[in-house]
This record gives structure tokens, sequence and C-alpha cells, in this order.
């Protein structure tokens, strides 16, 4: 056996299609296109949501709500993960530097402090926004929350 011998298996490969080539290769005429209309035409291209003409359902359907541009969204730490952080790590003082090498947040978000969870520990806290509850917290056992 050579490589000039090898053919592939009966039945495996099909001639190609040869659209558009007159009457006598039953594949004229129309050329597999049908009768009329876009599809039919040369340069179609399906329009993503295109119904036919057709109100399209993105444009059926109501719309509803928006989008406040003034929107910010926070990562959220609670007062019980920045407990864990500083009796693991022995910190007296708790920013964004800590957080991102506690590996809690990527250096680029906003971070917001919330109540949930006891304080025991006594620490400086910064970061971009305080819930009131974390706020009063941090406060009632000495430390300070400063917004960045």
């Amino acid at each position: 056996m050579k490589l000039h011998n090898l053919t592939p298996a009966a039945g495996s490969t099909h001639s190609r299609r040869r659209i558009g080539r007159g009457p006598g290769s039953g594949l004229g005429g129309t050329s597999t296109r049908g009768h009329k209309g876009a599809k039919a035409r040369s340069g179609y291209k399906r329009k993503i949501g295109f119904e036919g003409g057709q109100m399209p359902l993105q444009r059926r359907v109501p719309k509803s709500g928006f989008k406040n541009i003034n929107h910010k969204e926070y990562f959220a730490v609670n007062l019980s993960t920045l407990q864990k952080l500083a009796e693991t790590r022995e910190l007296t003082k708790i920013g964004i530097q800590e957080l991102v090498n506690a590996g809690l947040t990527n250096g680029k978000e906003l971070v917001k402090v919330l109540g949930n969870g006891e304080l025991t520990v006594k620490i400086d806290v910064e970061a971009h926004a305080f819930s009131k509850k974390a706020e009063e917290a941090i406060k009632a056992i000495g430390g300070n929350a400063t917004i960045i």
C-alpha cells in the first residue's frame, strides 16, 4: 500500500452541487432559491430581528423602566469579614489595599462596608461608603470609619 493508492471509502464523498449552470443540471432556473422575495435576490443578508416586514418583536413589546446613569455599584464587605481579616492578619487599619491583599476585591471596585456581623477588635476602616449600622458599630468599639 502506498499513499497514491489510497482512496476514500465508497459512498463517503459526494460531488458538490453546481447551482445555476443551466436547465440540464436540474439546478438551473431559480437555482434552489425559490421565486421572488428578498431571499431570492443577490446580496441578501438576513438582518438580525427582521421578521419579513412584520413589526419586529423588540418594537412590539412595550418598554419599561430606565437605567440611572448616576447609579454606583458597590462591592459589599460585612463587619464579620473585617473581624476575621483583623484577627487572622493582626491588622489595626483596614483599607482597600488590605482587602486586595486578602483577595476580596481587585482594587478597581468601589467598596461599601455593611453592618452584618459583630466587631470586637478596634480597627480603623477606609472605604468608599458605609452603612449607618456599620459606621455606628465601628465607632462604638473605638475605631474610625473614613470615607475615601
